[in-house]
């Protein structure tokens, strides 16, 4: 599968034998995908072109696919809908004008819901519905539909996300991670350190992301969820696991922190006061050795 990148940055840490640990942040705004209809290989192009209402994981897309024996664009457009759920439709010599009239109709969950039906209404020349009813339907499932032909279609992957908030790890001995596979989908992490001990690895982040892709449930109004993350490593840079300390966050309610520095502000405090999910406790952040121990 094959990624435009439309933002990326990165900061890097050198150390000794000069290798390097690369943070690199990279925001994709579009897919390209394989598959199958009906047997006949396929390349399906998708970008995303903006939220619904106010849930990023419902989002708007146009694009094109063809079959790869004639290569031939045939317009797309469509909604995602979380997590794989992809409803695809060309309307023939009708495209840009019921594209416009398909978004212009469909402007929140409920309308989301009902995405197939009001396309329908428009009259489809084509129609692609792919259906990840888990997250671990890999390749992904669905149906092509043509005049009254109904063909079998699939996606070769995993995950059909089109906005995707990228954090790759670059690491020693050529490896490279990306915490959007093993965290979390939100981003947000920024490089602080590494150390290198007898047990392994670690790696410090520290990050700050939103609470809720969805700005109109739970806590997505707010601030967002901040705090510091250690990955660790074996001895080879095979990741291992990682383990979360919040220093803010609306979902545990964690807002009562006070915050002390040493004077090289290589060790950071944070006091954490009671909370409705959380006991007192302070964490230690030790940036020059890459890590963070919680007391009471």
């Amino acid at each position: 599968m094959k990624k435009n990148f439309t933002l990326f940055f990165f900061l890097s840490l050198t150390f000794f034998l000069s290798q390097k640990i690369e943070l690199k942040k990279v925001t994709d705004s579009s897919q390209t995908f394989t598959g199958q209809i009906g047997g006949a290989p396929i390349t399906l192009q998708l970008s995303y072109t903006g939220v619904v209402d106010c849930d990023q994981y419902q989002h708007y897309v146009d694009g094109w696919y063809y079959y790869d024996k004639y290569k031939k664009k045939i317009p797309l457009t469509g909604i995602y809908d979380y997590y794989g759920h992809l409803s695809l439709y060309n309307f023939g010599t009708k495209q840009k004008q019921n594209s416009k009239l398909l978004k212009e109709q469909i402007t929140s969950l409920q309308k989301v819901e009902k995405t197939d039906e009001i396309a329908q209404k428009l009259l489809p020349k084509e129609s692609i519905i792919f259906d990840q009813s888990t997250l671990k339907n890999n390749p992904i499932p669905g149906h092509f539909y043509f005049r009254k032909k109904v063909q079998p279609a699939t996606l070769f992957t995993g995950n059909a996300m089109i906005y995707r908030l990228n954090n790759y790890l670059y690491l020693p001995n050529n490896k490279k991670i990306n915490t959007y596979d093993f965290i979390n989908k939100a981003g947000g992490n920024e490089l602080l350190s590494y150390s290198s001990g007898e047990n392994g690895n670690r790696v410090l982040l520290y990050f700050e992301q939103t609470s809720n892709f969805n700005a109109c449930g739970q806590c997505g109004a707010s601030d967002g969820e901040k705090g510091y993350r250690v990955l660790y490593f074996t001895k080879d840079w095979n990741y291992k696991n990682y383990e979360e300390f919040l220093i803010e966050s609306c979902w545990e309610n964690i807002y009562d922190v006070t915050k002390t520095k040493s004077k090289d502000k290589q060790i950071i405090q944070y006091k954490i006061g009671k909370s409705e999910t959380t006991p007192a406790h302070t964490l230690t952040v030790d940036v020059k050795n890459a890590s963070v121990i919680k007391s009471k």
